[in-house]
């Protein structure tokens, strides 16, 4: 079997459902490289098996906005939000560790066809991995809060004030800036959009079918074309919270 790109939606602590896609997915740790599309962590049962396995697997992926406020909150630079659970990791005898594995993850991935980031591009990148590139987790940047929070923007980078109700012109889906480019071969795999769903079009995947609400955990395998789905074991968070924009 030749070696597979498999990326994986926001997995936020589901670990039985990540133990199954694994499963599903026949993945092979000596052949394919795992790329998680961000939040790996919080809001599910077990973040912290969640991340021993990903580092055991020698896992790719990027961050997302879960991932970075669990950085931040261990660094001491906020407080755990309503409906977060982080304290399987802060607590964990081997906390260092999988904190630091977790903070070497970087905001974006390129190839020449693919791009990988959480949220979504910003409508003036090219390359958003040299945009991107050595900003640290702990340290805000516009750009990395676009990577990892945007959902509507508009054609200037500008995100939408509020996100519900939907946001009037000229905001509109990120994703919209990028299907418009013209000569744009590269499709962009991402996450953090669970309200929006699986969403597979010629240039965009987008892999948040929302686990921890009770939907399915997804993983696209790019070599493939084929889309690989669990359910999800239970609703760990019954109602999706409102969009926010941090």
């Amino acid at each position: 079997m030749d070696s597979r790109r498999i990326f994986i939606g926001d997995i936020q602590g589901c670990l039985i459902e990540l133990e199954q896609l694994l499963e599903a997915l026949d993945f092979d740790p000596a052949k394919d490289a795992l790329h998680p599309v961000g939040d790996l962590v919080n809001r599910g049962p077990d973040s912290v098996g969640v991340l021993r396995l990903l580092k055991s697997l020698n896992a790719g992926g990027v961050l997302g906005n879960h991932d970075v406020h669990l950085l931040r909150t261990a660094a001491g630079m906020r407080r755990p939000g309503p409906g977060e659970r982080m304290e399987c990791v802060l607590e964990a005898d081997d906390r260092k560790e999988l904190l630091d594995w977790l903070a070497t993850r970087p905001w974006c991935l390129e190839w020449d066809d693919l791009i990988c980031i959480h949220a979504g591009m910003h409508p003036d990148w090219q390359h958003p991995a040299e945009v991107l590139q050595g900003i640290p987790p702990t340290e805000p940047t516009d750009a990395a809060d676009f990577a990892v929070l945007v959902r509507h923007c508009d054609a200037t980078g500008q995100r939408a004030p509020h996100e519900e109700p939907e946001p009037p012109a000229p905001f509109v889906p990120w994703w919209q800036h990028w299907e418009a480019r013209e000569n744009e071969s590269r499709r962009v795999v991402f996450g953090h959009w669970a309200r929006q769903g699986l969403l597979i079009r010629d240039k965009i995947v987008g892999l948040d079918s929302g686990c921890v609400y009770g939907g399915q955990l997804s993983a696209w395998i790019a070599e493939e074309e084929r889309l690989v789905q669990v359910p999800a074991q239970r609703a760990w968070c019954p109602v999706t919270p409102p969009h926010r924009r941090s």
